[in-house]
């Protein structure tokens, strides 16, 4: 059996104590006063972070240049009775694994990161009779993907993983572009032999449309490779990996985090809504951050570090966005689906206080970016004194997983 891969107890530090001292209003002792975090990255109360969604109306898809490498990552959860572990991973891991990408490459071109989410094994809203249920088709909006892992619930429920491959290789807007990432994660405990649908002719009917299929058994390697996980793995040519769904990640509070969740949240006042759905999506963006803060000043960081990169782009509902990337022509926009301050300015008036708003960003996202790297840097020495020896989570998976793809497609993650 291969080893279970355990981690370190979550380090403590005066940073940590600081920001939960911030968070709970008292200071903490033999520390200065932090500087406060932003009210719109308070946490929200856990009663609103579960409430069942309906199912979004996602913004279509900006169309990637030809020379653009696409990533599509389908992630496949269980949510049957037993996976709280895996569901409080993937709401903690989820701003990690878009980090892994921040710097992905091809020929110098940075690739579209789409992602798309299925639940199955819970009778949820929206599910069909086998527990099944479409949570987000792909998108880009990375908020969106955050906002719905965090109403995520589990219940006791039929796990059928032939039948959810099935529906995410036949219901999603795959690429057609013959060099594109096209990946699915399935992760789950239970056998994978369940359902009505074979999971041998669900994974074939994949990797004929050049989608590699990758199984994440939450459980005993050996236990998953008796279950079938390993087989249809092998099957789509993908990998097959155990993960401890139940593992609390690892935390290690370094200096810079609570300036960085700080500009996290100053990088909202750069964002312009406009149009109809607008306020909704900036209102999404917001208590993005307070989901994120509420799970821990990391999780915050790690989002903060997503806002500062390329893959967080939101021009189906930022005007800064939008016309960065000629989605929009800003003197057409109509005057009332602009916020108030643009409202009475000309062609040349818009363009001159969208710049300011576009540079103001800029200016915060270098400032995260150079933190980042001091604070990677503070990372890898800590980790030097620990003896772990690896990360068996859902991030640590997809991480593998995503390397060895990248090297099949000449991506560079570095």
């Amino acid at each position: 059996m291969k080893p279970a891969l355990k981690l370190p107890i979550i380090l403590g530090s005066a940073a940590v104590l600081a920001v939960s001292a911030l968070l709970l209003g008292t200071p903490a002792p033999g520390t200065p006063p932090p500087r406060p975090v932003p009210p719109s990255i308070a946490p929200v109360p856990p009663s609103t972070v579960h409430a069942p969604l309906p199912k979004p109306d996602v913004a279509p898809i900006t169309s990637a240049p030809q020379n653009q490498p696409v990533i599509q990552i389908a992630v496949l959860l269980d949510t049957s009775g037993s996976m709280d572990g895996l569901l409080d991973q993937a709401r903690t891991q989820l701003w990690n694994i878009v980090n892994r990408f921040s710097h992905a490459k091809r020929n110098g071109v940075a690739p579209q990161l789409q992602l798309a989410l299925y639940a199955y094994g819970n009778t949820d809203p929206g599910a069909n009779r086998d527990e099944i249920r479409q949570v987000v088709p792909f998108t880009t909006d990375l908020d969106l993907i955050s906002e719905h892992l965090f109403s995520l619930r589990t219940s006791g429920g039929s796990e059928h993983c032939g039948e959810v491959i099935r529906d995410a290789t036949t219901q999603l807007a795959w690429s057609k572009d013959p060099n594109a990432m096209r990946l699915i994660f399935v992760a789950g405990n239970e056998p994978f032999t369940q359902g009505p649908v074979d999971f041998h002719d669900a994974v074939k009917s994949a990797k004929e449309r050049g989608i590699t299929v990758n199984t994440l058994h939450c459980g005993g390697y050996e236990e998953g490779i008796s279950g079938g996980w390993k087989d249809a793995a092998v099957l789509a040519d993908g990998s097959y990996l155990n993960i401890d769904q139940n593992q609390r990640v690892v935390e290690i509070a370094a200096p810079q985090d609570s300036e960085i969740a700080r500009l996290g949240g100053e990088l909202n006042k750069t964002y312009v809504a406009y149009g109809a759905g607008g306020e909704q999506a900036q209102a999404r963006q917001s208590a993005q951050d307070s989901n994120s803060l509420g799970v821990s000043i990391s999780n915050m960081v790690s989002r903060s570090v997503a806002k500062s990169s390329r893959n967080y782009s939101n021009e189906s509902w930022d005007l800064v966005d939008a016309v960065k990337k000629n989605q929009v022509d800003v003197a057409s926009v109509r005057a009332e689906d602009l916020p108030e301050p643009m409202r009475g300015l000309d062609a040349a008036g818009r363009k001159a206080w969208l710049a300011a708003r576009e540079q103001e960003r800029t200016d915060i996202q270098q400032r995260i970016q150079t933190l980042n790297a001091e604070r990677q840097k503070f990372l890898a020495e800590a980790r030097k004194q620990q003896a772990t020896k690896g990360d068996d989570t859902l991030e640590g998976a997809i991480g593998q997983v995503v390397q060895r793809e990248a090297q099949k497609r000449q991506l560079t993650l570095e």
